[in-house]
């Protein structure tokens, strides 16, 4: 089948890297002539494990082609994904200057039947948006062409995208025709021969279904981290409260680890949309509402430690800190926690050293040269006051605590991912500090 993506960004880049190696011919098209050039040359603007190999083999073997052309890609594929940026505005809603422009430019150059799929993600009712602009482009150009919009919202964890895409435990499809219901049913069957469902449903439906799941999942971080905190006042262990209910089958495990917050390009800007959305219908969204304000309230809990540490004088204090990222296997660093941690550190006078393996050059956009940048883990250490351990990457779940505490100035660690085994870490001299444990 023949496929364009416009827009190659996270959601694009990595759609149309596994339309691709399913056997599709795949086009993905981007107005920023630096990343097509640098996508044409084999070099990922993201990191994403496995991405790099698949996008290289399937450019060798002519399924992927990258342009800035957007007459091209409007040309080539019968299907249409729209995979373009939907960033929060000043109120949480969702910004659809970029859906929306994408529309009309498909609706000034498709010359023949197209199938426009929206792949962003994006508040219900766009898809009505994006059928009314296209209709009236081609209304200018005195033409009347058959066309359908589809809501095929993505379900990707950065770092485990690949997984996701090609294994999805659903494809979630909202279409209001048979026909095109049953295109989408064809591309996507090569994923789903486990038997995992590709649900066809309405297409408000559709574009409801990834804001409540989101939503979802970001109050189940929340509501663990709110009972982190109170475990910590009541002496009570969230780590046997999470394994108490956990094995609860209506529970389960995912997603009630406690921490420093979530962030990322998701969680945050959905649930921001989803109240804006309700508000605008005159409805409150509260406990979506208290979601947001709890995790907030979470990116402040590590500096506060550090801070009652210190007894409010953390001037000239330099902090180690590991992890930068919102999560391990990613160089994302939007809403991440550690921005927060950092802003309130660099307020308070102290001094930061700080090393992420993949998210360095992130943190530099962010930081510049406010910050100090460690080339390794250990790195950082050297002559710090205190480590404070922010993202969950596998090379920080078993470092050398006795090379850790020969760097540090005091063996004190502040960690926000409840990584280290408490009674271990007091029995090795440590003065050490978690979420939720005593």
């Amino acid at each position: 089948m023949k496929i364009s993506l416009i827009g190659t960004g996270y959601v694009g880049l990595v759609s149309g890297t596994c339309f691709a190696e399913s056997g599709n011919d795949v086009i993905c098209m981007d107005t920023d002539q630096s990343k097509v050039d640098r996508l044409q040359r084999g070099e990922i603007p993201i990191y994403e494990p496995g991405l790099e190999e698949m996008v290289k083999r399937n450019v060798q073997e002519e399924r992927l082609s990258f342009t800035t052309d957007i007459k091209e890609a409007v040309a080539h594929g019968l299907m249409l994904f729209i995979a373009v940026g939907t960033p929060p505005g000043e109120d949480g809603s969702a910004d659809l200057q970029y859906v929306l422009s994408v529309a009309r430019q498909i609706g000034q150059n498709m010359d023949s039947f197209k199938v426009i799929v929206d792949k962003s993600t994006v508040p219900v009712g766009t898809a009505d948006r994006v059928r009314a602009v296209v209709h009236e482009e081609l209304a200018k150009r005195g033409l009347s062409l058959p066309f359908d919009v589809v809501s095929n919202p993505e379900f990707l964890k950065e770092g485990n995208a690949i997984d996701d895409f090609m294994k999805p435990d659903r494809v979630v499809v909202g279409c209001d025709d048979v026909r095109t219901a049953e295109l989408m049913k064809e591309l996507y069957a090569p994923f789903v021969r486990t038997e995992k469902p590709i649900l066809v449903m309405d297409v408000r439906s559709a574009e409801m279904t990834k804001y409540a799941a989101n939503s979802m999942l970001a109050t189940k971080i929340s509501f663990m981290n709110d009972i982190a905190n109170l475990c910590e006042r009541l002496g009570a262990d969230v780590d046997s409260v999470r394994k108490g209910i956990g094995s609860d089958s209506r529970i389960g495990y995912s997603f009630i680890f406690p921490g420093a917050g979530y962030g990322g390009s998701c969680f945050p800007k959905d649930v921001q949309a989803l109240v804006r959305t309700a508000s605008e219908k005159g409805y409150r969204l509260e406990i979506l509402e208290s979601v947001e304000r709890v995790n907030y309230r979470q990116k402040e809990v590590l500096f506060n430690k550090l801070e009652a540490r210190y007894s409010g004088n953390m001037k000239n204090k330099i902090v180690a800190v590991w992890g930068l990222a919102f999560k391990p296997n990613t160089d994302d660093m939007r809403e991440a926690p550690a921005i927060v941690l950092i802003e309130k550190l660099l307020a308070a006078g102290a001094k930061v050293r700080a090393y992420d393996p993949e998210a360095m050059n992130e943190a530099k956009k962010v930081f510049g040269d406010r910050i100090e940048y460690a080339r390794k883990s250990y790195e950082a250490l050297d002559g710090a006051d205190a480590l404070m351990v922010v993202t969950e990457w596998n090379e920080f779940r078993r470092p050398d605590f006795d090379r850790i505490k020969s760097l540090l100035k005091k063996p004190l660690i502040i960690d926000g991912r409840n990584l280290y085994d408490p009674q271990r870490m007091k029995a090795l001299g440590f003065e050490y500090h978690s979420i939720g444990r005593s």
